[in-house]
């Protein structure tokens, strides 16, 4: 998710090598992916130390320095993966099309990865990064930061309590009010980019709707391009039923005029609904950082802007009830869990020292791009798509 890299094949793996401590990491890219979500995560992580970024852009390589004054700035991946004895993760942020062949370098070259969402055009293309992975003996793992974001993890906990009870309808929503297309390779109608909000968006709710209710059988999509001058799909509708009979429904666009509620989650006991957006994305953006609280929000935990790190007001909090209608103030409004992206870079230190799966595998973002794949030709054919 930033500069377009290109990078040739690593022809001989390096000698693998026991993770230091602390753990360096190189990272690919220093884009928005790089600069506001992996940067700052990796350098927030006790045991790990941001070593080197490769940017080609000579602005994004000052920025870096200035971001994080003992970091090394390189201009090619060729050149990070030239130091692979030095270094024990590489993370690759780079545009979606780059994805696949920087990962398989690194792997060859004898480095665990992590990589932007999604990992690959294609399942089949996962899968072989995958078995390369366990083949070298390499953890291999896909940035789906969004299953730490506030609202999800409140969701998973109501799923798992079984506070609603016995749940038949999951709805879930990444919507934007974007009537101009602003370009760039995310919006490229080019096939090889991956750009469009299905593998962009959807990458997201797609595995959040897989990690809550498992396995899907069947895929409905709607995909359209709706904006003058847009070239890649810019409103987009998935209807999944999974094999256990949860019905989840999908919405990714860039042109709601009016903002649906980020989840509607229905239950034969009770009713969950949430709207808003987790706080962390734009903590990031305005430059703050976990762990760097003020003092005053630590005392009161009230503020997602000023207090504890992932923390929203009570003013933002979602509802449960049945029968309710929560714009009307019905239903008791429910406790939002604090969200947690920095749990994910913690999770990969503690798996590269310890061993174990990392916490989100290939294996998953291959589910995830099936589905995904499913939609695309659900929406180009008309038609629904069974999954094996």
């Amino acid at each position: 998710m930033s500069e377009t890299s290109e990078t040739s094949e690593t022809s001989d793996a390096s000698e693998k090598h026991e993770p230091r401590e602390p753990l360096r990491v190189g990272l690919l890219g220093y884009g928005l992916a790089g600069s506001v979500f992996h940067a700052p995560l990796i350098a927030a992580t006790d045991g790990l130390v941001l070593d080197t970024v490769s940017t080609a852009n000579p602005e994004r390589q000052a920025q870096a320095r200035a971001e994080h004054p003992r970091v090394r700035t390189v201009a090619t991946p060729d050149e990070v993966l030239d130091r692979a004895a030095d270094l024990d993760l590489i993370v690759v942020a780079t545009p979606n099309k780059t994805h696949v062949p920087l990962a398989t370098a690194a792997l060859e070259a004898g480095l665990p990865v992590v990589v932007d969402k999604p990992l690959a055009a294609t399942a089949a293309e996962a899968d072989k990064l995958a078995t390369l992975a366990e083949e070298r003996g390499l953890l291999l793992s896909v940035f789906q930061n969004r299953r730490w974001d506030n609202d999800f993890r409140t969701v998973r906990k109501l799923v798992e309590e079984g506070t609603l009870g016995e749940v038949w309808r999951f709805e879930s929503r990444f919507e934007r009010w974007r009537p101009q297309p602003k370009g760039g390779w995310r919006e490229s109608g080019d096939p090889a980019e991956l750009g469009g909000l299905l593998y962009d968006l959807g990458s997201h709710l797609v595995d959040q709707a897989l990690t809550l209710f498992g396995p899907v059988v069947s895929v409905y999509a709607e995909s359209d391009i709706r904006r003058p001058g847009a070239e890649a799909d810019d409103d987009t509708f998935l209807a999944l039923t999974h094999a256990n009979g949860v019905r989840s429904h999908l919405w990714m666009s860039a042109t709601a005029a009016l903002l649906g509620p980020r989840f509607r989650v229905l239950g034969n006991q009770a009713g969950y609904t949430k709207h808003g957006l987790d706080p962390q994305e734009a903590a990031l953006r305005e430059g703050r950082r976990p762990g760097a609280e003020s003092a005053e929000g630590r005392e009161s935990g009230e503020s997602g802007e000023s207090g504890k790190w992932g923390v929203e007001p009570k003013t933002r909090w979602g509802r449960l009830g049945a029968g309710a209608s929560p714009r009307m103030g019905g239903g008791e409004p429910v406790p939002t869990l604090p969200g947690d992206y920095p749990a994910y870079y913690a999770a990969i230190a503690r798996a590269l020292r310890e061993g174990g799966a990392p916490p989100v595998t290939a294996g998953e973002a291959a589910a995830a791009l099936r589905v995904l794949e499913a939609a695309k030709r659900s929406a180009a054919e008309g038609r629904t798509v069974a999954l094996g």
